[in-house]
């Protein structure tokens, strides 16, 4: 087995089992709209569920779960064809949609198990909150952040090695 088939399938599992393991608990320890202070005027863990896109993106939206379902599993599709083309040496990048994918996957188990997404980790500065978020939203975030620098740390590289 390759690096990439390796490290994509380990961190892609990793992820997915950490988002849906705490999921699984909030949803058992806390009642919905609840908060637990971890740091005051900054950070409480608050239970909410999302029935939209990332941030509640398009929460009235009245197709949203067919919607997000096809757009997640599109997404997957789409990740899985391109790690499939990365060549041995785009690691980053590897690593970069391994993180993507197992958030669209953590988020697409939710939205099929449960019609809308499990959200729990609430940012905040005083009483300015962030929308609420899980570990499937932060590795897609991550993973997007990383791959925009393997972008153009790649682009660099095509610069260097000339036409």
């Amino acid at each position: 087995m390759s690096f990439k088939t390796i490290a994509f399938t380990a961190i892609s599992a990793l992820v997915i089992v950490i988002d849906q393991l705490t999921k699984l608990y909030i949803d058992r320890v806390m009642d919905l709209h609840t908060s637990i202070t971890i740091i005051d005027n900054f950070f409480n863990i608050t239970y909410m569920r999302n029935k939209g896109a990332a941030f509640s993106f398009l929460s009235s939206f009245n197709y949203r779960l067919p919607f997000f379902i096809a757009v997640s599993v599109v997404a997957t599709l789409v990740i899985l064809s391109v790690v499939y083309r990365l060549r041995p040496e785009q690691k980053f990048a590897t690593v970069s949609l391994a993180l993507i994918f197992a958030g669209a996957l953590g988020n697409l188990i939710d939205r099929v198990r449960l019609g809308e997404v499990i959200d729990f980790l609430d940012a905040h500065w005083y009483e300015h909150h962030w929308p609420a978020f899980n570990v499937a939203d932060s590795a897609i975030c991550i993973g997007v952040f990383l791959l925009a620098i393997d972008m153009y740390l790649e682009e660099k590289r095509q610069k260097k090695q000339g036409p």
